[in-house]
Order: structure tokens, then C-alpha cells, then sequence
């Protein structure tokens, strides 16, 4: 096992971990073979564990340069490069095509970087220059948390869309006083096989580089208008329909149904397509498809494809599981229609995000827009097709056990092969940062300790039996700081379970802001006083009461949560004694919130949540974020982890106190977001 340890250390794989400091785990010998393996290393026997150590011996002692070198733009800067052989000269390529030497003052960007060696030799490496500190808020704000699709409006067909989402900027900036607004991840969706319902959550999304057109306001895109004869009445037609998927979620209580509103739009979006645009917009689009490349005709070739075949690419005709074949070029050309129908969707949803932006900065929010990047891909989907080579195949992230989760996690997404983001110069992470941050102010990365290292679970094994890789989190953050200061963008990062010692430093110390929640942060060794004080609290952070996994603030601080896990089976050991310890937590909190002078004992509901968020607003975290629902009083979860079938999860409208949906129109009549918000805003402006 020491050759073998040996060889995984080697390549950033553990052989042991530790889930907490007086507890060491041992990785199960085939795990570690596997893993290796999805790596490119053969580790099946003692043989070839020693031929390959002695492989990786030699490439170390003759390589010049590894295949990425990180430049700070401060005192990191010095630690770059490993020792190189006297005389050895240093050339750099900027990204603009100048030539210069390797030394400090080189600009920020992704260049090229040469080593010539007095006896003959040469190496070049990707060089990334980036800034040691990302953005950070100019002031403290407070903004709205959401689900897009939860929220309807009067002209939504079905589901919030991005029309929905410019209303709620304009509103939420210029009556709330809102900072920026946090939304779910809009990537596209890898569409259902068989008849079967498309996956609802926006967490295992076809690809995060782009958004899904099922989001489009389809009346919003200008030839729309343009419609004439059969076409027009046709979409007159479909308007109705949408009217009536609406009513149903709005008034009759039906969840929301993604694949009926995608099925409308499409068919209206292909009516539309056949409008001839205007000059200039023929033009933005040509320029859009230029400016994205080869990324965006995958994306689009995946998307016709899947309409063909289904949407698992392995078992698509020879040839067309693979980007680059002879096969694959064929048939682009013979499904050029269908690619440039659904390229054209992609820039749609690329004008209207950046129409949505544009509104929330004219409302006054210094921020807008903060995206949410999903931690993976379905394994389906386009990303995964189109970057085989990035993925370690059969392999799957997840999470070790712990004491909310005792056989471990698998989230049935793939991980990014470290080794083929460092030959690549992290080009994959970087092109997908560059593409979510066009048009935003910040993004919200969903597990960011992903920068730090991955569970992997082999396919086939039991979670528990996964073990963790490592990632050079120096070139991932610094990747990261790059696109985000090139953006202007603030990064929140949701750092919340178990994290390694200093992880949460690291983060900080580059101005990567966390996520605090009410709930989690506790005095655990004081009984009798669950939170932490709000002046221990860290000011780095995005704080708030609750999450889209978390149930709302109405049913946190009622019954309603406990009668809900009960219901689901969620609950272990005695009913009665569950409820008995989540009403003695609840009263714990209320008595905090008492103590602090923010609540009396003949409170209502409203009054809880109004103390909740003015306790979270007493810290002196830089953000602080309102989770809509909370406005109105909702008690629905909008996703209860561990459920599937048992509840409806990613497809509930916001509701207020009663149960009953609540329209964007309603949302912004309503006094109860108003008042709430004053509330916070009270804090805040007492506190700077």
C-alpha cells in the first residue's frame, strides 16, 4: 500500500482522510485504483504502480515548466516558477500578442509563457497573471434571494421568465432599496428521454455556459411583433395556452410544469424564427455567434442531436459521440437548421439577460444580477459531450458521511480532472466564468471548497467508499479573480458543511465572500443560547435566515417544518419527541431575539421573521439577503433534500401565509415586503 499511497500522493489523490481531528479514515484500496485510473494512471498491480512512479519520476526531473504557472499581482508573485537551470531565458506572449520578459510589472491576463535553456532546450507553459483579491462590495446592501421560475407574473407563460426578472430589478432597486438580487441557475437543462418530465432542479444542468431558453419572455423578443397571417394567429393561439398553464399555478394550485411552458414557447419561438430580423439585429446576432465560438455551435449541435437521438450521447449512432469526429462534422452540416434554431435561442436568453442587468443598474443596485454557478453537469448533457476530455469519466461528486448524512453523497455529477485543467491552463473554467459574469455584478458559486479538492465516488461504489482529489486551488482561485475583476463582479461563495482548516481563510483573505445562515451559526458549546451573537459574526459573508434547501422563515419558526419532515418520512425515532425538540429550538431562538430587544412574547408570525432578519442585519456581514418567500410569509420549501417523487420540489410558485400562489403583481402590492425591508434597512443604516 506504500507504492500506492506513494503514486496517489503523487497525483492528488488521498489515501485517508480525516472527518474530523481525532479521526482518521482509510480510502479502500480500489477506490484510490479507480480514481487513479479515471486519471490516466494504472494502478491495477505492483508493476504498474512502480512503472508509473518511476514514469513520474522522470517527467519531474526533465520537465522545465509545469503546465500552468500563477502570477499575483502582489507577494506572491516570487513563487511562480520551480529552480531552472542557469542561464535559462524567459520569454512571455501576452494575450495581446506583445513580447516581453518574465518579471515582476506583467500585465494581468492569460498568456503564453517560453523557457529557452543554454544547453538547448525548451518548455512553454500557460502564464495567468491575476489579481491576489477579487472585488468586493463598495458598501453593505441588502438584496432579494429567489427562484426565477416560483415567480409569475400576469404575462409569464407558465413560470417566472426573464421579463419577470427585469420587473422584479426595477422594483426591488427603486422601492426596496435593493443592492443586487441572487437568482437560482438559469443553465440550460438537459431535456427528459422516453416522455419522462425533464429534471426540474437547476443544479444538474446540460451546461452552465449558457442559459435555457425555456426562460425567455417570448413576446419580449422584437420580431415577435412581426408576426403576420397564419403565424399571428397561431401565436395568438399559444397565448392563450400560456394563459391557461398560469391560471393553473396561480389560481388551481398545479405545480409548475417545465416541459408543457417549454413545449408553448418552442413552438412560438419557431414561428417567430421565421421572421426576418432587422439589419442590426441580424448583425448583434452574428457577432454574438463570432464571439462565442466553437463552445456555442457544440452546444447547439448537442441540443439538435438529442432531439434526433435522445439525450444520452453514448448511445447516439457511431461516430457522434465524439466533437471532434469526421462523423460529427457531417452532421452539423446536416443538421445545420436545427444548430442555428437553437444557437439563435441561446443568444435570445444572452439579450434579455443583459436587458435585465442594464434594468437593475438603472434602479440604482450597485451590484444587479449574481448569478448562481452550479457545481457539475448531467453526464448527458452538452458539457460533458463536448469536454470529455476535462471529465474523469466514470466518476461522480459527492460528499463522505457526516452526521446529517451517514452513508455519504453522490450527486451524480462529474468531476473536472485536475491534471487536464492544468495542461488546458484552466481554459474550461475560465471561458465558463467569462460567459456567466456578461452580464451580472457578482456570481454565487454553489460549493466552493470545490477550488480546494472533490469527493469522488467511483461508479458503482457506496458514497462512503469515495476519497477526496485536490485541485490547485492557487490557479482555480486565481482563474477566478481574473474573470471576476475583469467583470467588476463580487463572488459569494457557499462555503457551508464541513470545510478544511484554513479553507474558509484562504477564501477571505482573496475576498471571497461566504454564506452565513441564522440557523448554522450557533454557540454549540453555550445550551441554552443557539446563536451566535451578531458582532461575532464574520463581515465577509452574504448573511440570511434561510436558503432555497432550507424551509422559510414562517415554518423555521412554527410547527409547519417538523409536520413537513414528519410527513416526508424524514424524521428518525419518535415522532413526539421530534416535535418536542423543534419546539424547544424554536423558543430557544425567540427567547435570543428577545433578548436582543427584538421581539416581545405576544409576537406574531410576522413579527418573528421581521426579528430574524433584523438580528441577521445586526452583523456585520456585507451582504444581506432577503430570501423572497420570506416577504410574504410562504412556508413551502422550494426543495426539501432527500425527497424526489414525495414532494415537489423546484416547481412551487411563491405563496404567501395561507398556502396560496402569489402573483408578481400581488408581491409588490403587498405591504409585507415593504415593511420588512424598511426593517432591515433600519439596521443597516445603523450600523454603516
Amino acid at each position: 500500500m506504500r507504492q500506492l499511497a506513494r503514486l496517489a500522493a503523487a497525483h492528488s489523490v488521498a489515501t485517508s482522510y480525516r472527518p474530523s481531528p481525532d479521526r482518521c479514515v482509510d480510502v479502500p484500496r480500489e477506490t484510490v485504483v479507480a480514481v487513479l485510473g479515471a486519471l490516466g494512471v494504472d494502478a491495477t498491480s505492483d508493476r504498474a504502480i512502480g512503472e508509473e512512479l518511476e514514469r513520474h519520476r522522470r517527467r519531474a526531473a526533465t520537465r522545465l515548466l509545469p503546465p500552468t504557472v500563477v502570477l499575483g499581482d502582489g507577494p506572491t508573485a516570487h513563487e511562480a516558477l520551480p529552480p531552472l537551470p542557469e542561464g535559462t531565458v524567459l520569454r512571455v506572449r501576452t494575450e495581446d500578442g506583445s513580447e516581453l520578459g518574465y518579471g515582476p510589472g506583467l500585465p494581468l491576463g492569460r498568456h503564453l509563457l517560453r523557457a529557452h535553456t543554454a544547453d538547448g532546450r525548451s518548455a512553454h507553459a500557460h502564464l495567468l497573471v491575476a489579481p491576489d483579491r477579487l472585488p468586493v462590495p463598495r458598501s453593505r446592501h441588502h438584496g432579494l434571494l429567489f427562484q426565477l421560475y416560483s415567480v409569475l407574473s400576469a404575462h409569464s407563460w407558465g413560470m417566472g421568465d426573464l421579463g419577470d426578472l427585469a420587473e422584479i430589478a426595477g422594483w426591488a432597486g427603486r422601492t426596496l432599496g435593493a443592492g443586487f438580487l441572487q437568482i437560482n441557475p438559469l443553465h440550460a437543462a438537459v431535456p427528459a428521454a422516453d416522455g419522462a418530465a425533464t429534471d426540474p432542479s437547476p443544479y444538474r444542468p446540460a451546461t452552465r455556459r449558457y442559459c435555457d431558453p425555456v426562460h425567455l419572455r417570448v413576446e419580449d423578443v422584437p420580431e415577435f411583433r412581426h408576426l403576420a397571417g397564419a403565424a399571428a394567429e397561431r401565436a395568438a393561439v399559444l397565448v392563450s395556452r400560456a394563459a391557461a398553464l398560469r391560471e393553473g399555478v396561480l389560481r388551481h394550485g398545479r405545480p409548475i410544469d417545465r416541459d408543457a411552458v417549454w413545449a408553448l414557447k418552442r413552438e412560438a419561438l419557431e414561428l417567430v424564427r421565421g421572421v426576418r430580423p432587422e439589419p442590426g439585429r441580424a448583425a448583434a446576432h452574428a457577432a454574438y455567434r463570432e464571439s462565442q465560438g466553437r463552445a456555442l455551435t457544440d452546444h447547439a449541435l448537442w441540443c439538435a442531436l438529442t432531439e434526433r437521438y435522445g439525450p444520452d450521447w453514448r448511445s447516439w449512432p457511431a461516430g457522434l459521440g465524439d466533437p471532434a469526429s469526421s462523423d460529427t462534422a457531417r452532421a452539423r452540416e446536416e443538421h445545420r437548421e436545427a444548430v442555428d434554431f437553437h444557437a439563435w435561442l441561446t443568444w435570445l436568453t444572452d439579450e434579455q439577460l443583459a436587458g435585465a442587468q442594464r434594468t437593475a443598474r438603472a434602479a440604482g443596485m450597485d451590484i444587479g444580477l449574481v448569478h448562481d454557478l452550479a457545481l457539475g453537469v448531467h453526464p448527458d448533457g452538452s458539457e460533458a459531450w463536448a469536454h470529455q476530455d476535462a471529465l474523469a469519466a466514470g466518476m461522480s461528486i459527492g460528499a463522505p458521511p457526516d452526521a446529517f448524512n451517514a452513508r455519504g453523497q453522490d450527486w451524480g455529477l462529474p468531476p473536472w480532472r485536475p491534471d487536464a485543467l492544468a495542461a488546458a491552463g484552466y481554459a474550461p473554467y475560465r471561458e465558463l466564468l467569462d460567459v456567466l459574469l456578461r452580464h451580472a455584478g457578482g456570481l454565487r458559486i454553489d460549493h466552493v471548497l470545490s477550488h480546494f479538492r472533490l469527493w469522488w465516488v467511483p461508479e458503482g461504489a457506496s458514497p462512503a467508499d469515495g476519497t477526496y482529489v485536490s485541485y490547485d486551488a492557487r490557479a482555480m482561485l486565481g482563474t477566478l479573480a481574473l474573470a471576476a475583476q475583469r467583470a467588476g463582479a463580487v463572488v459569494v461563495g457557499e462555503d457551508l458543511g464541513t470545510v478544511e482548516p484554513g479553507v474558509r481563510e484562504e477564501l477571505a483573505g482573496r475576498g471571497v465572500l461566504g454564506t452565513s445562515v441564522l440557523w448554522f451559526e450557533r454557540e454549540y458549546d453555550k445550551p441554552g443560547e443557539p446563536a451566535l451573537p451578531p458582532w461575532r459574526w464574520r463581515a465577509g459573508a452574504l448573511a440570511t435566515v434561510s436558503t432555497h434547501d432550507l424551509p422559510p422563515a414562517a415554518a423555521r419558526l412554527s410547527e409547519a417544518d417538523i409536520e413537513l419532515r414528519l410527513r416526508l418520512g424524514l424524521v428518525d425515532g419518535d415522532p413526539e419527541e421530534a416535535r418536542a425538540a423543534a419546539r424547544a429550538e424554536t423558543e430557544d431562538w425567540l427567547a435570543t431575539f428577545g433578548r436582543h430587544g427584538l421581539l416581545s412574547r405576544d409576537a406574531g408570525e410576522e413579527d418573528r421573521i421581521t426579528a430574524a432578519y433584523r438580528y441577521v442585519a445586526r452583523t456585520p456581514a456585507r451582504l444581506v439577503g432577503l430570501w423572497l418567500p420570506d416577504l410574504v410569509g410562504d412556508r413551502r420549501p422550494q426543495n426539501v433534500p432527500g425527497t424526489w417523487r414525495e414532494y415537489p420540489n423546484w416547481r412551487l410558485p411563491v405563496a404567501d401565509a395561507e398556502g396560496c400562489p402569489v402573483s408578481l403583481e400581488h408581491l409588490v402590492a403587498s405591504p409585507r415586503p415593504a415593511a420588512l425591508t424598511a426593517a432591515v434597512r433600519e439596521e443597516l443604516d445603523g450600523r454603516g
